[in-house]
């Protein structure tokens, strides 16, 4: 069996949540498992396409595989995070939500002139936080090397506004 279908087998579904209408993708049935936990990440080792000089993961569930995978790679991560939870001098970045706004941040020493940035989140929906994520990037000399997702809700299109940035996008399973 593949790692996407060990992924599809273990994610639970949870309808209405957080509102009606919504099929929530619940991904911590996976954290129970290490075995997958770890062929995970080496999906994701296997699947980056070129050199990298660090990974940025995206508060919350960004951290749990892409700090894993920084440390694989043997490369630094980078905590992007909610305006006012980083505490050091921070650089910001506002976008918009389909529901109001939203603000992330990252340490001001985070990214060098001309890094080569790869961006990790668990799921991957409209693309409006990666997005947010990369402008982060940019703002500090940053280049983006690609993206990586868990999961990718390939119906609501947001690889294709990430490839404004990167056409790296990867996927390990989509619905």
């Amino acid at each position: 069996m593949t790692v996407a279908e060990r992924i599809r087998q273990t994610i639970r579904t949870i309808p209405d949540f957080p509102k009606e209408g919504i099929q929530f993708k619940d991904i911590t049935p996976i954290l129970q498992d290490p075995i997958l936990s770890k062929d995970i990440v080496d999906e994701f080792v296997k699947l980056l396409d070129g050199k990298v000089d660090a990974i940025a993961g995206i508060e919350s569930r960004g951290f749990l595989f892409g700090f894993s995978l920084a440390m694989q790679l043997g490369v630094p991560f980078i905590l992007i995070r909610k305006k006012g939870k980083l505490p050091y001098e921070t650089i910001s970045h506002k976008y918009d939500l389909e529901y109001g706004t939203a603000e992330i941040e990252m340490h001001t020493d985070s990214v060098n002139e001309g890094m080569r940035i790869h961006i990790h989140d668990d799921l991957l929906a409209t693309g409006g936080t990666a997005i947010a994520a990369s402008e982060l990037i940019k703002k500090q000399g940053g280049k983006i090397a690609g993206y990586s997702f868990l999961v990718e809700l390939a119906f609501l299109k947001g690889a294709e506004k990430l490839n404004t940035y990167s056409n790296q996008t990867a996927s390990l399973v989509k619905y």
